[in-house]
């Protein structure tokens, strides 16, 4: 696999290899889903499907969500076509195309195994990116750090849009930078996301799905056929908020196999 850019952070504190590190509580988890993983820190791949000029938007993800201490993102060259985005048995797919008017900014979805995440995809809809409301630096910044903390098993803080910024990209929000009311800016984690992650990842597993290449044989056939491309593919809406400005849907295939999708709407 070529690497495009080293995910690797230099320095990685000793306390959180051993798992005696002490953690503030924190509540904002996507149902518990986690990647299993058999030691921390553990180093998850991002496949890059995006055209170039999304390349800085995809690094800058990358190294926030470094800060974390349990884990690390790699970026790699994308196994998948954009506009397809299909998953990658233990790793994650980032995807940017013009998916068209299809009502949303951003879609995380992660396929599980009881409460492990097996493979998980990212899309971000360029056609809006390129209307006045969403052409910023800003909003790219916290659309593609947001669906990528959700694929390493974060939910939101906050999921009001007026609300005054939280200063993370887990909380939705009209104004990303805060420049419009002079709050906090919205396109990077803050340390409790770093917190939640520490309490997600503070258990080890005896086995791991991350960097797992057969994994996903062990999905039911139709869960790796169906291509999860549109609203009608997501399954039941489990979950709305803010005015239906955000949905939560699942597919359910029995035995503790479902697939997960994030949306947030334009």
């Amino acid at each position: 696999m070529i690497k495009l850019f080293p995910g690797r952070r230099c320095v990685i504190a000793l306390l959180a290899v051993l798992g005696s590190f002490t953690v503030v509580s924190a509540g904002h988890s996507w149902n518990d889903f986690h990647w299993a993983r058999t030691h921390n820190p553990f180093t998850l791949k991002l496949g890059v499907n995006t055209p170039s000029w999304w390349h800085p938007y995809v690094i800058k993800t990358s190294v926030d969500w470094n800060q974390s201490e349990v884990l690390e993102t790699e970026i790699v060259a994308g196994s998948t076509t954009s506009l397809a985005c299909s998953p990658t048995s233990g790793r994650v797919e980032v995807c940017v195309d013009y998916y068209g008017t299809t009502g949303w900014l951003g879609i995380a979805q992660v396929w599980l195994s009881g409460s492990h995440i097996v493979q998980g995809t990212v899309k971000v809809n360029e056609t809006y990116f390129h209307t006045p409301q969403y052409n910023s630096s800003a909003w790219r910044h916290l659309v593609m750090c947001q669906e990528v903390g959700h694929t390493l098993g974060l939910d939101h803080q906050d999921e009001a849009f007026a609300n005054v910024n939280l200063g993370t990209c887990m909380d939705y929000t009209n104004d990303p930078d805060g420049s419009a009311n002079g709050q906090l800016s919205n396109v990077s984690p803050n340390a409790h996301d770093y917190d939640q992650l520490s309490l997600i990842y503070a258990h080890l597993d005896g086995t791991t799905t991350v960097g797992n290449t057969t994994a996903a044989r062990n999905l039911p056939p139709a869960m790796r056929q169906i291509a999860f491309a549109t609203r009608a593919q997501w399954g039941k809406l489990i979950r709305t908020t803010d005015n239906g400005r955000t949905g939560v849907f699942e597919l359910d295939f029995g035995g503790g196999f479902r697939v997960h999708t994030f949306v947030v709407f334009s």
